[in-house]
């Protein structure tokens, strides 16, 4: 008797053994399950559809076809790419530069693409992808004096042309500029305030300024022929914590690099492969706090 308790003793014990291993393990499951999802990736799934912040006044990034309601673009495109690729349909909010981040936020939008760029602050409150363009900074300025400005020093006292939270306008405040804020407007704008003394420059990306103005010969303005300065990236801003929406964009936009979709969207709509780095010598600038 004494040796079938024993053994109905032991069996019990190694039961409950088996008992909590399962249990750990089911935890331990559970866990990595949790790990890899996000609230945000659920609901887009549930919805069948992933919402886009866009401007839709940034040549040849975010921009409408002449004469349609078309929105296309390098970023658009990009997007559009994705969404398909995820099995997704897409829409797009149009919103001004300023209240993209903002929307993210309040979750008016799944996503933001707008030529945004991944500065420390905003990877505290953000998620951001894989870059999916490489650039650098220069400047619209008058043609027949540069805008008076022959460095980054000259332009304190200026008047530059930006939205208010962009980093261009930062770098402009930085450097003793005086920031003129625009809506949702269109490059005309900004270029045309150059050309008629109302501003002086309008800081910003290589790529964007250089076709901003083939598209207006008439006005006298062009890109400041010395002033190549800090090599920038652009990416897909996306909720914080919302990591697996943030593993699936990176995903396709891996896909996209290695069967060549992002160069060919860049050469189509930069004539330049804006998804490597560019060949060119570029300035870095110290002691920006961006």
């Amino acid at each position: 008797m004494k040796n079938l308790n024993r053994v109905l003793i032991l069996m019990a014990l190694i039961l409950f053994i088996s008992a909590c291993s399962d249990t750990a393990n089911n935890k331990t499951e559970s866990e990595n399950d949790e790990s890899t999802t996000d609230k945000r990736w659920e609901e887009i799934q549930g919805a069948g559809e992933i919402v886009i912040g866009t401007s839709g006044t940034l040549f040849p990034a975010s921009y409408y076809e002449d004469g349609s309601d078309r929105l296309t673009g390098y970023s658009v495109e990009i997007m559009r790419e994705v969404a398909e690729r995820l099995e997704l349909n897409i829409s797009f909010e149009i919103m001004g530069s300023d209240s993209m981040l903002p929307a993210i936020q309040s979750g008016r939008v799944d996503v933001a693409i707008n030529d945004i760029e991944p500065t420390e602050k905003r990877k505290e409150e953000f998620n951001f992808s894989d870059p999916y363009k490489y650039s650098y900074t220069t400047m619209v300025v008058r043609k027949d004096d540069n805008s008076g400005i022959n460095s980054l020093e000259d332009l304190a006292g200026k008047k530059a042309g930006g939205a208010a939270t962009t980093v261009h306008s930062q770098i402009a405040e930085r450097f003793g500029a005086e920031v003129v804020t625009y809506g949702n407007a269109p490059n005309e704008a900004y270029l045309r305030d150059v050309h008629n003394g109302r501003t002086d420059v309008v800081i910003n990306d290589y790529y964007l300024q250089k076709f901003g103005i083939a598209e207006f010969p008439e006005f006298d303005i062009h890109l400041h022929p010395d002033l190549k300065f800090r090599p920038t990236e652009q990416a897909i801003a996306i909720p914080k914590d919302a990591d697996q929406l943030t593993v699936e964009i990176n995903n396709v936009l891996q896909d996209m690099r290695d069967d060549g979709t992002l160069s060919e969207l860049a050469i189509q709509f930069f004539e330049e492969d804006a998804s490597q780095k560019p060949n060119v010598e570029i300035k870095e600038i110290e002691g920006l706090d961006l």
